[in-house]
């Protein structure tokens, strides 16, 4: 059999390729920075054609950094930003619209109205989200109200709409496939997770073709092949996830129970809930994990909007920093922020608040402030939202937290995981392996073609790095952590409602 697995990570801000081993290891990675659009305030896009072009040419790279080529390589896994909409020609394959980013707030209105007619109920009960600009389904809506002709071309049959895994397997395949996955389609706001089939009601009551719409595939199992002339010869397409879920899959927490946190441009905390959707009393998403084996697994969410992305305004708007490594040793420079808070609700805020028109807000300003209380601030606003989220699956009665198991590109922020650690007062596992988003997605893709055996192996390979343990006392975290409170509500309702 062929040696190595080749995980696509398509992600908000980057395009990303790794090359995995049978023992979970890291052989090769490639990776590379695309364009945020910003039409208008509130308005997030990208090119898809960029999407594309950037997570091609890191995957090329990976392979000739590790001297393969597709024959080498047992089976692809893909993994991708969710929610982000995009509507496509299926006979040029050319976008009709940029993709309309999972942080875009333009259809704001839309979710009010749906909220205000009642809808939201059945919206919940089908597809057990919350009603809110951040899923792709009045997204669609937009594109096909809002571009001139693209509703009567979606009438016809002639277009298709995907998330960003549908876009990748289109063009990985020459246009052969539309499809997507069990833990993406229960992402878009359209999907029936209890019958797993496309909700009628909301497709109608959004005026949504069904035409449009992929077919919907296991998380783990092989989808088809790449055109040859991609990677040299053709490779098998075998998981597809949605980049929380693939995250979960990679921290191996396949059991009821069993939580992980991921720390990206927004921040994400999934419990598996096993073969049972739970339907959450305060305001968490319930949602599929994955179908693995004919097994459908759910999850209870908790959806943190902006958590890595602060750290990229401190950089790219304000030029506080020059890299996020930065941040680290700037944060503990200094004993404490002396009261400056700074709630990062530049798309609104997610869960557990769900409030659309939310803003960014930093209080607590003294003429003594500068850049290191802000980077600060910053970091530790990462930890009180995943705070909110833990204390909102507390309240569900769905999570007795021992420990939390930790990824993404800001769990290597010393830092910040201690102040996670504190926050909560549990510890926080950090495993060696934190790209655990590219490797779950290798594993669902590698357990469909036998490159691995079992969940059992698998689990068998999550390795530790470091756990960090709470030092803070409880009247100091909870003293903290009531200010963090203060300052969200100084942030709510601030953008006025059309």
């Amino acid at each position: 059999m062929a040696s190595f697995i080749l995980a696509l990570d398509q992600g908000t801000t980057s395009s990303r390729a790794i090359v995995f081993d049978r023992d979970g290891r890291i052989v090769a990675t490639s990776q590379e920075e695309f364009t945020q659009h910003y039409p208008q305030a509130g308005w997030v896009e990208h090119d898809p054609r960029q999407i594309w072009q950037t997570q091609l040419k890191v995957a090329q790279a990976a392979l000739k950094f590790a001297q393969l080529d597709g024959s080498d390589i047992a089976a692809i896994g893909i993994t991708n930003q969710r929610e982000t909409t995009i509507v496509w020609d299926r006979a040029t394959g050319e976008p009709v619209y940029n993709a309309i980013v999972w942080q875009d707030r333009r259809t704001a209105p839309l979710a009010d109205q749906l909220r205000a007619e009642g809808f939201s109920t059945t919206i919940q009960n089908l597809t057990g989200l919350v009603t809110d600009a951040y899923f792709s389904g009045t997204k669609v809506a937009w594109i096909l109200d809002n571009v001139p002709g693209v509703r009567a071309r979606a009438e016809r049959g002639e277009l298709a709409f995907g998330t960003v895994d549908s876009w990748l397997v289109w063009n990985l395949t020459g246009g052969k496939l539309h499809v997507t996955d069990f833990s993406n389609a229960c992402r878009t706001m359209l999907y029936d997770i209890h019958q797993l089939t496309w909700a009628t009601p909301i497709l109608e009551r959004l005026n949504i073709p069904a035409a449009l719409l992929p077919d919907v595939v296991p998380s783990s199992g092989k989808v088809g092949e790449t055109e040859a002339t991609l990677f040299k010869a053709p490779v098998t397409i075998a998981g597809i996830a949605g980049d929380q879920q693939a995250a979960t899959f990679g921290q191996a927490a396949f059991r009821e129970g069993m939580a992980k946190n991921t720390y990206g441009t927004g921040s994400f905390l999934l419990l598996n809930t096993g073969e049972r959707p739970v339907m959450s009393s305060h305001q968490l998403l319930t949602t599929i994990a994955w179908q693995v084996g004919g097994v459908t697994q759910y999850a209870l969410e908790g959806s943190v909007f902006i958590a890595g992305a602060a750290v990229q305004w401190l950089r790219d708007a304000l030029q506080l920093i020059e890299n996020s490594a930065e941040t680290q040793a700037i944060a503990s420079s200094i004993p404490s922020t002396e009261g400056v808070y700074m709630v990062p609700a530049f798309a609104g805020l997610g869960a557990p608040y769900w409030d659309q028109y939310a803003r960014g807000t930093i209080v607590g300003l003294t003429r003594g402030t500068g850049r290191a209380h802000l980077v600060r601030a910053t970091l530790e606003s990462m930890a009180y939202q995943t705070r909110d989220v833990v204390d909102a699956m507390l309240a569900d009665g769905g999570l007795d937290l021992t420990a939390l198991r930790v990824d993404g590109g800001a769990v290597r922020n010393d830092f910040l995981m201690q102040f996670q650690a504190d926050i909560l007062g549990v510890p926080v596992e950090r495993p060696q392996v934190t790209e655990t988003t590219a490797l779950g997605a290798a594993y669902l893709a590698g357990l469909a073609v036998g490159y691995w055996d079992s969940l059992e192996q698998i689990a068998g390979q999550w390795k530790l790095d470091r756990t960090f343990t709470p030092s803070m006392s409880e009247d100091q975290r909870e003293a903290l952590y009531a200010d963090w409170k203060r300052a969200v509500e100084r942030s709510r309702g601030w953008v006025q409602s059309e």
